[in-house]
């Protein structure tokens, strides 16, 4: 049962049973005389609540496939719809809200501007979405409690683990109350430990409602997830 005081999980009007669905999606790329698919007629659909890894060797198309899934780059051909909405017909600037409200993004890199504290990094797309004042100082209070950097909040990046630092990336990605997390190699640069406090993160988030879609060429991460869909030359081989 979802706490009705969970802030990072965004739900509007009915529920619905797919939030993301791909369809017959390529996206092809011109090179010199030739025609490259990077998805090659992918079909795949996200479920509300669902936390779904992607795997596959460098190359595969798992990148390309979490563009489309972010709403980041639009098929060659097929249709990707959120929330039942095919995305092709959004304009411009109302494809980018739903990207900063609805969508919230984890790099690898982490990502964190590096003369912001921790608190002003999350705080920082509230900001620009132009949230209340006091919405934006107890959400991104509550946030850093959350993934358990309290104690850090005015500190800035280069003052932080590689840990931390991911984990108030997490944070910031969680503050506009987006549907769904986008992880790209979210471990990639953390060792064992660090990697598995952001995966127990991920694992609350999901158990408590949150959908996290997860690229990651590690197994053993890949496990953590309920459903894992593997990927080979731009298309899908395994899971569904």
């Amino acid at each position: 049962m979802l706490n009705a005081m969970t802030i990072y999980v965004y739900l509007t009007g009915d529920m619905m049973e797919n939030l993301m669905e791909l369809k017959d999606v390529w996206k092809i790329y011109r090179m010199g005389e030739f025609d490259v698919p990077a998805l090659a007629g992918i079909n795949m659909t996200v479920k509300e609540c669902e936390f779904v890894a992607i795997t596959g060797p460098s190359g595969c198309g798992k990148s390309t496939m979490l563009n489309m899934i972010g709403c980041l780059d639009m098929p060659t051909r097929g249709k990707v719809f959120l929330e039942g909405k095919d995305i092709s017909q959004f304009k411009s600037d109302e494809l980018a809200r739903v990207r900063g409200k609805k969508i919230g993004f984890i790099f690898q890199t982490f990502n964190l501007y590096p003369t912001l504290t921790a608190i002003e990094n999350i705080q920082l797309p509230m900001r620009i979405h132009e949230f209340p004042d006091k919405d934006v100082e107890e959400t991104s209070r509550k946030l850093l409690d959350m993934v358990g950097l309290s104690e850090r909040a005015n500190h800035f990046p280069s003052q932080l683990s590689g840990g931390q630092q991911q984990r108030v990336a997490v944070a910031r990605a969680l503050s506009t109350g987006p549907s769904i997390l986008m992880a790209d190699e979210p471990t990639g640069n953390l060792d064992t430990k660090s990697g598995g406090e952001v995966m127990d993160v991920f694992k609350k988030l999901n158990s408590e409602g949150l959908t996290i879609v997860m690229i990651t060429h590690d197994q053993k991460i890949a496990g953590s997830a309920e459903r894992v869909v593997k990927m080979l030359d731009g298309k899908i081989v395994g899971g569904t």
